[in-house]
């Protein structure tokens, strides 16, 4: 709060807020600047989960998730929540989402994801194991 009125008095530009990352023209440079954190794989009991807890975080100017594993073929998609709008955070992941996807140990290799913006510009990132793997 005594950010924000320092900015109102001094005439300075506001902090954004998590409202205003809700269109595709506001999440596209987050995402093109976070591409590395999209995904994240993690051993689980004996099993992998791949987590897409970012791009769920951004999923308000995303139309579709499409990604595969050990292939270039984007074609499962990735199910989201809608955007929570007008709320105080539309891109809030529920208390009861699992934001990952369950997989056999040591099954990725590679993984590809394919970001669908709403206003239709496609984002691709490809990753090896090593790139996504959580220690």
């Amino acid at each position: 709060m005594i950010r924000f009125l320092i900015a109102v008095c001094l005439g300075l530009p506001l902090p954004a807020s998590a409202q205003n990352f809700t269109t595709a023209a506001e999440v596209k440079p987050i995402l093109e600047a976070t591409r590395s954190a999209w995904i994240a794989l993690r051993p689980w009991e004996g099993q992998e989960l791949l987590y897409f807890t970012h791009l769920e975080s951004w999923r308000c100017g995303v139309a579709e998730v499409r990604f595969s594993v050990n292939s270039s073929a984007t074609t499962r998609v990735w199910p989201m929540d809608p955007c929570y709008e007008g709320t105080a955070q539309p891109n809030a992941i529920g208390a009861d989402r699992k934001p990952y996807t369950e997989l056999p140990a040591d099954l990725a290799e590679t993984v590809s994801v394919l970001v669908v913006l709403k206003d239709g510009t496609e984002l691709r990132q490809d990753y090896t194991r090593a790139q996504i793997l959580m220690r």
